[in-house]
């Protein structure tokens, strides 16, 4: 069945190149009115997948898209015009422009942590540049996916928008598949095994990847605010976000002064007593058991080799549960050290000279995200010139996200490619080279056999004056 979608929107694909942008802007706007109808239907599903609390759900997984979608109708009619650019003197007549053009058919395969919106944040710039597109949603998160579906196959064709549902084995299908563009957003480890698939193909890919995002706090940073900031951003969704601080660097003279912030921020957003935190509305729980079970194992592996827990440290797998929790004394061999975390625990490590953190952050691999607390001009410098992130924030964490200007993206091992706004819609594009001869070509004559004495005159002159 799968191939047989595939082969209709191959068709179909065709077909969407001679429309209208009007025809990609009514698909979008219905896309819209479906999500703001089935707003509720997301929250449930959210909250039976892994108690996504109903704010947190409207903030990370509704309110993005529904910004996407307003953002690009804004823009698309400009985005997608005809790029003029210079053409040589050389080519003197002839006109040159950049076409944006849909790439054809993509495949977007989306993760189990934000499941709904990074399953229709591509979409969006998938629709928006002109192709079709067959979502594939974790399996993982499987009241979310069914809501996916029904808002997709009651708004679009399925020619123009499918949803494979199921678990590894469909993705595999898929992946044989020669699709002209695949966006994929998972770890690491699965993005090595899509990108090999998609060799096969040669079909271009969009990997969004993760990886362990560090974060400073200097001796000049506002500690209070800057301790509320990265609880925020640890802990919401409990943690299972690709972009929240994944280990923190804290200056040694502030060491003890910010632990009592960040402890104070923890309890005054989930509770001061540990029952308090377990029963909490406003903290997400894992996804799994198994998931749940990994991070206790990575706490229990670091505490073998000699940190310690100085806050948290509850888990219940059965429950799918795991506290907000940190770390001390940590080993960086430790396996919290080595595997992203993607859980609500945070190791927190001390520094003396920021040359220390620079060097550390250097010697692993490149992170999605880089989170610096400073109010230090130098020490902005050193970061921003010294180390490669996908992206880099000073003074707060995660916000960059949310910015449509922004292209968001990872480097090397964290990602390759970016999307969001426009950059969404270039990612799905191809920038095709047009140019338009006049009737002044007939001069580059001079270029054709036999070469004269006179061509090859004219030939050293041009590489001469570089022409």
């Amino acid at each position: 069945m799968l191939e047989r979608i595939f082969l209709h929107q191959k068709q179909y694909s065709l077909k969407l190149r001679s429309e209208g942008l009007d025809v990609r802007i009514e698909a979008l706007k219905a896309l819209e009115k479906a999500i703001e109808a089935h707003t509720p239907d997301v929250i449930e599903a959210l909250k039976k997948d892994f108690q996504k609390p109903e704010a947190e759900t409207l903030l990370s997984e509704i309110y993005p898209v529904l910004k996407e979608i307003k953002f690009i109708r804004k823009n698309l009619s400009r985005w997608s015009k005809p790029q003029k650019v210079k053409t040589p003197l050389t080519l003197f007549g002839s006109r040159s422009y950049i076409l944006p053009e849909a790439r054809g058919v993509c495949l977007l395969i989306g993760p189990w942590n934000y499941p709904f919106q990074l399953c229709l944040l591509p979409l969006v710039s998938a629709i928006a540049a002109g192709n079709c597109a067959i979502v594939k949603p974790s399996e993982l998160t499987r009241h979310t996916s069914y809501v996916i579906k029904k808002i997709l196959t009651e708004t679009l064709t399925e020619e123009h928008v499918f949803v494979a549902e199921g678990g590894v084995e469909t993705t595999q299908e898929l992946l044989k598949l020669p699709f002209d563009h695949i966006f994929f957003t998972g770890s690491t480890r699965v993005g090595k095994i899509v990108m090999e698939a998609a060799a096969k193909h040669l079909s271009s890919v969009t990997l969004e990847l993760g990886g362990k995002s560090p974060t400073i706090v200097d001796a000049t940073a506002d500690l209070s605010e800057a301790a509320q900031k990265i609880a925020w951003a640890k802990f919401i969704n409990a943690g299972q976000t690709c972009v929240a601080p994944d280990y923190l660097f804290v200056h040694e003279s502030i060491h003890q002064a910010f632990k009592k912030h960040l402890i104070a921020a923890i309890e005054n957003f989930y509770g001061k007593s540990a029952d308090l935190r377990h029963t909490s509305p406003d903290l997400a729980r894992m996804v799994s058991i198994n998931h749940t079970q990994r991070l206790k194992d990575l706490v229990d592996d670091a505490v073998s080799k000699n940190a310690k827990v100085f806050f948290g440290g509850e888990t219940s797998p059965g429950e799918h549960f795991c506290s907000p929790t940190l770390l001390e004394n940590v080993d960086p061999h430790a396996l919290i050290m080595q595997e992203e975390i993607f859980g609500p625990i945070l190791p927190v490590l001390t520094f003396h000279e920021i040359s220390e953190v620079i060097h550390f952050i250097n010697e692993r691999q490149k992170p999605l995200a880089l989170y610096c607390y400073t109010h230090s001009q130098m020490n902005m410098e050193r970061i921003q010139q010294e180390t490669s992130s996908g992206g880099l924030v000073f003074n707060d964490s995660v916000i960059h996200f949310v910015n449509p200007h922004l292209p968001f993206g990872g480097v090397n091992h964290s990602g390759m490619g970016s999307y969001h706004g426009k950059h969404g819609f270039r990612a799905f594009s191809h920038e095709k080279a047009v140019l338009k001869q006049s009737f002044f070509g007939k001069l580059l004559r001079i270029m054709y056999p036999p070469y004269t004495p006179f061509k090859m005159k004219a030939l050293k002159s041009l590489i001469r004056f570089r022409l």
